[in-house]
């Protein structure tokens, strides 16, 4: 008897593992398909459309090598599909549209577009002031103490801060106590009035209005001192599909 109640047993949790198993696989079957469509990152500077990036992408990490302003990340399996390759969260640290482009250089894959060779070919998205409530420009109030905080920690947490680290903390100090315009401030294009400037808003402040030379580079996300960020970019969009769209929000 004992004998049976073992052997019973041992089938019992062979069976069942293998069930839970294959509800396992087969939930990432069923579900893998939805995340993949709610998943939209920002990738680096001349990436192809997504569907080719991620089959065209060897995952090397050339490309954050070389970014001299440690924006590039890698996607593990916790943040969704593509596992390994590479993207860029604006909340953290945007893209600063190096002239050169060296990243689309890195690519040995094609994932990121060659033709991409300078600023203004880069096309990442666009920038959209999603929360003109929390926008200190509309709001008439000043740059607050401790907004270059976050930029400060992430060039202390990197190993070795970068020439171009140390100018972009230069540019972006001295804003304290004065009108907030910091996303047209550190537009990082050559001629960044073609992409943001600031124009009078219904309520009597000012608000960033985005033209048709924005890149989507996420400068203005990043260095947006709300506390959640007031404009935002939205990967992969371009100014016509966004702008031309008359249901968007006016301030």
């Amino acid at each position: 008897m004992a004998k049976k109640v073992k052997t019973d047993r041992r089938e019992f949790v062979k069976y069942s593992t293998l069930g839970v198993l294959g509800l396992v696989l087969g939930g990432g079957i069923v579900f893998s398909p939805y995340l993949k469509g709610k998943e939209n990152k920002l990738r680096p500077p001349g990436a192809v459309a997504e569907k080719d990036f991620l089959a065209l992408c060897i995952k090397c990490g050339q490309c954050l090598q070389v970014c001299p302003y440690h924006s590039i990340k890698l996607n593990d399996i916790a943040k969704g599909y593509g596992e390994g390759t590479p993207y860029i969260d604006a909340n953290v640290r945007a893209c600063f549209a190096c002239n050169a482009v060296p990243c689309v250089l890195a690519c040995p894959s094609g994932a990121l577009d060659h033709k991409t060779e300078k600023a203004e070919d880069i096309k990442m998205g666009i920038a959209v002031l999603e929360f003109p409530d929390t926008c200190l420009a509309v709001k008439k109030e000043l740059v607050p103490k401790g907004y270059d905080n976050k930029m400060l920690a992430f060039t202390k947490s990197v190993r070795n801060e970068t020439p171009e680290e140390v100018e972009l903390l230069k540019k972006f100090s001295g804003f304290e106590d004065k009108p907030c315009s910091l996303c047209v401030d550190m537009c990082p294009i050559p001629n960044p009035l073609s992409a943001i400037a600031m124009v009078p808003s219904a309520s009597g402040g000012r608000k960033p209005e985005i033209y048709d030379g924005c890149i989507g580079c996420g400068v203005c996300q990043d260095v947006c001192p709300t506390s959640k960020p007031s404009i935002v970019v939205k990967p992969r969009v371009t100014y016509e599909e966004y702008y031309n769209d008359k249901s968007y929000g006016k301030v």
